[in-house]
């Protein structure tokens, strides 16, 4: 992988993309959730709106995902910003890998718990679903502390291409 100066305009959509996508997929989670529990009751898989938008969701981030992971192998991606400690550095490292790893793993446990009526792969696909949650919010902790106490200026990578 090689290292760049900064995001280019494609990866930077596709972050903000995924980003929204992930957001619609906890707002369908509770449609999702309840037709789950009532197809592992009865048998009957009933598709709606919400199990339509949260399969389709999940089927676009996993392609997206994929697509940001060629993009990150071919461009690559920045260094870490000046003035992060070390520590840090590392953390965030592993919580992008991590990131990546539940991208691609939460749509397939999903497809094999609802279209292979797998109920291990549904529990899987809670337990990831939950570490999501706690990755999310803290990415989302590391930009303000980037921000606001290390003041790196790290969020405009993510707002401003470097093509």
């Amino acid at each position: 992988m090689t290292q760049s100066k900064g995001y280019s305009r494609l990866q930077i959509i596709l972050h903000w993309v995924v980003a929204v996508l992930i957001v619609l997929q906890f707002v369908l989670h509770e449609g999702m959730a309840e037709a789950y529990d009532i197809a592992t009751e009865t048998g009957i898989y009933a598709f709606s709106a919400p199990v339509i938008g949260h399969i389709a969701g999940g089927a676009v981030i996993l392609l997206l995902a994929c697509w940001r992971l060629i993009l990150r192998h071919d461009r690559g991606a920045p260094p870490p910003p000046e003035g992060e400690p070390e520590i840090f550095r590392k953390a965030g490292h592993l919580a992008h890998l991590t990131l990546y790893a539940l991208l691609i793993g939460l749509p397939i446990t999903g497809a094999l718990a609802w279209g292979g009526r797998m109920e291990a792969a549904g529990e899987a696909h809670e337990l990831l679903k939950n570490l999501m949650i706690l990755l999310v919010l803290a990415h989302i902790g590391a930009v303000i502390v980037h921000q606001r106490v290390w003041k790196t200026g790290i969020l405009k990578r993510m707002m401003r291409a470097q093509d």
